[in-house]
C-alpha cells in the first residue's frame, strides 16, 4: 500500500482558498472592510514567510464563522466556490490527484486551511480523506476557536499520525509515501516522506528542493 498527501493552496489549487475566503467576506461586506482587509493581507505575508503565530491567525479568521448561522455560511460558501474556487482549478493537479486515486493510493489532503473552507474543495477534487485545522462546534454553531492541533507546520505531522492511527496504520505501513507542497512552512512534513515533492514551490522551498535533490513539479503550466 502507498500513501499520497497533498497540501491544498497554491498546490492543488491555483491560489490560497483561506486568503480568498476572507477576501470574499470582505466583498460581501460580512466584515469591515479597512480592518479585515488590511490584516488578512499581513497575515498572508506572514504565512509566505514561515513567521506566521497560527493561533493569533486562527482568532482572526474563524471569528466570522461564529457570527453567523450555519444554514446562511453554508450557502454563502456555495457562492465562494462559484465565484472564487472554480477560477483556481488546475486540471493538471485534478490529474495528479486522479493517478493517485487510481492507484490505489491512500490518499488525503493536509492543509492549515480550516476544514468549513477547505471541505469542500476537497470532496470536489474527490480525495476521501482531509486532514486540516478543525473550527471547533457547539450545537451545530461555531464558536470562532479551534480545536485540537492546527494543521500547520510540525502540527501536520501529528495530526496525519493521529489521522493513521484511526485508520489502525503508520508510517511504516506503507511501501511508497508522497506529500506534494508549495510551501516552506510544509518542510517537516516534507521531511517525512519518502517521496518530497515540491509543487511550484516559494523560493524558500525551491532552494531547499534543489539542495536536497528532491523532484520539483508545475501543475500551472
Amino acid at each position: 500500500m502507498n500513501l499520497a498527501l497533498f497540501d491544498l493552496d497554491n498546490t492543488l489549487l491555483k491560489g490560497d482558498s483561506d486568503y480568498e475566503w476572507g477576501r470574499f467576506i470582505v466583498d460581501h461586506g460580512l466584515v469591515d472592510r479597512n480592518e479585515y482587509e488590511s490584516r488578512n493581507a499581513a497575515f498572508y505575508e506572514q504565512y509566505k514567510s514561515g513567521t506566521m503565530n497560527i493561533f493569533e491567525y486562527l482568532r482572526f479568521a474563524l471569528a466570522p464563522l461564529a457570527q453567523r448561522p450555519r444554514a446562511e455560511l453554508e450557502t454563502l460558501h456555495e457562492q465562494f466556490m462559484r465565484e472564487r474556487v472554480e477560477g483556481m482549478w488546475l486540471p493538471a493537479a485534478q490529474a495528479l490527484v486522479d493517478r493517485h486515486l487510481g492507484a490505489g493510493d491512500l490518499c488525503a489532503v493536509v492543509t492549515a486551511t480550516n476544514a468549513f473552507v477547505t471541505g469542500p474543495i476537497v470532496r470536489k477534487l474527490g480525495v476521501p480523506h482531509m486532514v486540516a485545522t478543525t473550527p471547533a462546534q457547539e450545537a451545530g454553531e461555531f464558536t470562532g476557536a479551534p480545536r485540537g492541533t492546527p494543521a500547520f507546520q510540525a502540527g501536520k505531522i501529528e495530526r496525519v499520525e493521529h489521522w493513521l492511527e484511526s485508520l489502525g496504520l503508520h508510517w511504516g505501513s506503507f511501501d511508497q509515501t508522497w506529500f506534494y507542497s508549495d510551501s516552506l512552512n510544509d518542510l517537516p512534513l516534507l521531511e517525512c516522506v519518502s517521496n518530497p515533492v515540491a509543487v511550484d514551490p516559494d523560493p524558500t522551498l525551491n532552494a531547499e528542493a534543489r539542495r536536497r535533490g528532491w523532484p520539483i513539479l508545475s501543475l500551472r503550466g
